[in-house]
């Protein structure tokens, strides 16, 4: 477990940035760490340094990242940390890393003093200083934050310790401590993504679920691809998986304890197919798509008892549910008004559902922010297909991609990055999967072998 201290933060930079915000498993894979306060003086908590997330668009931050030091056996585990923590950072489209070439100041150690003048020199807003370990197997790694144009430190040094299997957690964990410093914002760097990984020609596609991080590093298989495999969905601890298999020749719920990688199927009534499911944020429920005579209705279960009952039913076609993060509510796709649109009820399915989305065209795959403020969603209008939030009263919405075939969305376990999967055109077309932040702004493309889709982004790992 990690026992963050206290960070105590400095006044906010003399400058605002205006700009865009873009599972333990086997015991083989199991990473332990530490967070430990370096010893090193405390600074007067007077508030954390912001970069203001909007709409306008500027210059990212430029932030300097000194060559991390080797501060005992690190060899190349020095460089790779360091890329690590400069990917995490810049991948945001909120920081401009300056590069070695450019810096003037040779920082020997840690806790050497700081030349503000040199970093000022080169236009430097923030400077991170950092340094890595090794020793029996473990891995140290420890960094300092500054603010360069005030002359100070940000909050105390920390290090992450882990095993030398587990050093991207380490790395990513202290990119998630600069990133939320200098954002004031929750962090994401360290968590996983469910995905299904497909292979074969596109009419004879096989598909097998995987979980990786959430930067695509770290592939493993959670199943053969014997079978097909739809709509991975994590639990929100991030023990537990649900997803959709063809096993028996129709849509059949599995349930997987990702930890052990053994799996159940969820017992649903003969005769019907289930499909489409999620967790509640609890955990106690699992929420499905149940299919019967050609009428889709919304159901909820008991995953221990088997247990079932109807909560949005009728002669429409509803699908697609999601839980908003405390619970309390429900978004799902209905085409009770004649084509496919967003609606929300009550989580017991009490109430009138209320529709929320008026936009052209059809809406579908709704995800609650784990925020609570946003919806995530596809909407198809005409040839073209698009990811868009809107609030859950369906105001604000805004068209965030726009291209052949974007679908099903998933949020950043901070609520500020959404992934999804985009098809290329044509007879050779490929699923990938991208991401973009709120604003619509800093879409990239995952960095992953092979084609990829159904992505569902797991929590902040522990």
């Amino acid at each position: 477990m990690f026992r963050f201290p206290s960070i105590a933060r400095s006044t906010a930079l003399s400058r605002t940035v205006t700009t865009t915000l873009s599972l333990t498993l086997s015991a083989a894979l199991a990473v332990a760490f530490a967070a430990l306060p370096l010893p090193l003086r405390a600074q007067e908590d007077t508030g954390p340094l912001r970069i203001e997330i909007t709409e306008g668009v500027t210059e990212p931050m430029p932030i300097a990242i000194a060559p991390f030091l080797n501060a005992g056996n690190g060899g190349d585990m020095v460089d790779r940390v360091q890329q690590v923590v400069t990917d995490d950072l810049t991948g945001t489209g909120l920081f401009r890393a300056i590069g070695p070439a450019a810096q003037i100041a040779r920082p020997t150690g840690i806790d050497d003093p700081v030349a503000y003048e040199d970093w000022r020199a080169i236009n430097a807003e923030a400077l991170v200083i950092g340094d890595v370990a090794m020793a029996d197997g473990m891995v140290t790694v420890r960094f300092r934050l500054f603010d360069v144009f005030s002359g100070r430190p940000l909050g105390d040094g920390m290090q992450f310790e882990a095993t030398e299997q587990g050093w991207r957690r380490a790395a990513h964990k202290a990119a998630d401590q600069i990133y939320s410093r200098l954002t004031g914002e929750d962090p994401y760097f360290d968590s996983r993504v469910a995905f299904v990984n497909e292979t074969g020609p596109k009419d004879a596609r096989r598909k097998r679920v995987g979980l990786m991080d959430y930067d695509g590093a770290n592939q493993m298989w959670l199943t053969g691809d014997a079978t097909l495999v739809l709509s991975p969905k994590l639990s929100r601890d991030g023990r537990r998986l649900l997803y959709t298999s063809y096993s028996s020749g129709s849509p059949r719920l599995m349930l997987m304890d990702v930890e052990t990688v053994t799996e159940v199927e969820v017992p649903t009534d003969p005769g019907t197919m289930a499909f489409g499911p999620r967790f509640s944020p609890d955990g106690r429920w699992i929420i499905y798509s149940r299919a019967q005579g050609g009428d889709t209705d919304i159901w909820q279960m008991d995953p221990g008892t088997g247990a079932g009952r109807p909560l949005i039913a009728g002669p429409a076609i509803e699908t697609a549910p999601s839980y908003s993060p405390d619970g309390t509510q429900i978004v799902f796709e209905s085409d009770r008004s004649g084509t496919s649109q967003l609606y929300v009820t009550g989580a017991d399915g009490s109430g009138e559902p209320l529709r929320i989305s008026f936009g052209e065209g059809s809406y579908g795959a709704p995800a609650w922010s784990p925020k609570g403020d946003l919806i995530a969603f596809t909407r198809q209008d005409g040839d073209k297909f698009h990811i868009g939030v809107m609030r859950p009263d369906g105001s604000g919405e805004k068209t965030l991609t726009e291209s052949f075939l974007d679908e099903g969305p998933t949020w950043a376990p901070n609520g500020r990055v959404v992934m999804f999967t985009r098809q290329t055109p044509g007879g050779n077309g490929v699923a990938r999967l991208h991401s973009v932040d709120v604003t619509g702004r800093n879409m990239r493309p995952l960095d992953i072998q092979g084609a990829a889709s159904d992505p569902d982004w797991g929590p902040l790992l522990p």
